[in-house]
């Protein structure tokens, strides 16, 4: 009887031995990159907030969308959580979609174009050419390695636009919309929702009848085997879903305090802790 109760004590004790060790495996580091734009820093900050609650380690990361997608496709990283597909991201998916494995989608109307204050009176990417010299040929976009980017020099070839795309950054393009704002000057710009430039500012898409900038998906990637290796958090990222009102509620609440995002996606967290944490389950 002895030798039994002690075969099973070892035999138990090598049970919580191994899954122990399991577990340790199963938690290492989730690994997440993310660029500067105002939806992904408030969404990758609320996934950040939500795992570390649920007992995960996260390491983070900003990182420039060209390098940031060559390093989940190689699996030095384990998620991207904000990519705009089919459309604005498409090159980046033409080049690492094979190595990618698609997780979830975040929010389905992601909507992107160029806009212009209300108070100019212009309502189509059509009539821009006959206005060339009000707005000085120029449309301010965000940087080079953006998706919209390209959608724009694209805008720019298909409607034979005698402009020309001033991209530099986010914060740059938004600080032009203001000032003109401010002058009440005519003014256009690269944009999209969900943004919160929609909740500051005035402004209205231009009609797109080529239909250059068509409807995206937030969309969740991650490396290959991501999936088998972390089950409980794809399930997690799986039911990440938010609706636009809270999504604009959260990327205002990131913007609290712009040098530290988390602050306010903190708030957000606490305030549907048991809607976001249901999600695990």
């Amino acid at each position: 009887m002895k030798h039994l109760l002690k075969t099973l004590t070892i035999t138990i004790a090598a049970l919580f031995f191994v899954a122990a060790c399991g577990k340790d495996d199963h938690q290492k580091p989730i690994k997440i990159l993310y660029p500067s734009w105002s939806e992904s820093v408030a969404l990758m900050h609320l996934a950040d907030e939500a795992l570390t609650q649920n007992g995960f380690e996260v390491e983070k990361a900003l990182v420039e969308p060209g390098p940031l997608f060559a390093a989940v496709a190689q699996g030095s990283a384990d998620l991207y959580l904000t990519s705009w597909l089919p459309h604005t991201h498409k090159d980046y998916w033409e080049r690492f979609g094979k190595q990618l494995d698609v997780i979830g989608i975040i929010f389905d109307g992601g909507v992107s174009g160029l806009a212009v204050p209300q108070y100019v009176d212009i309502n189509s990417i059509e009539e821009l050419n006959d206005h060339v010299a009000m707005f000085d040929g120029k449309i301010y976009g965000d940087g080079a390695g953006a998706g919209i980017h390209g959608l724009t020099l694209q805008a720019i070839d298909d409607y034979e636009l005698n402009f020309e795309q001033i991209g530099s950054s986010e914060a740059s393009m938004l600080a032009e919309l203001r000032r003109a704002i401010t002058a009440k000057e005519p003014v256009i710009i690269t944009s999209w929702k969900p943004h919160y430039m929609w909740d500051l500012y005035d402004i209205k898409m231009l009609e797109d009848p080529k239909e250059i900038y068509p409807i995206d998906e937030i969309t969740i990637l991650s490396r290959k085997g991501f999936s088998d290796d972390q089950p409980e958090v794809t399930h997690f990222l799986q039911n990440f879903k938010l609706d636009s009102d809270k999504l604009h509620e959260l990327i205002g609440m990131a913007r609290k305090d712009e040098r530290n995002p988390e602050v306010g996606v903190k708030e957000f967290y606490q305030k549907y802790k048991e809607e976001i944490d249901s999600w695990f389950q």
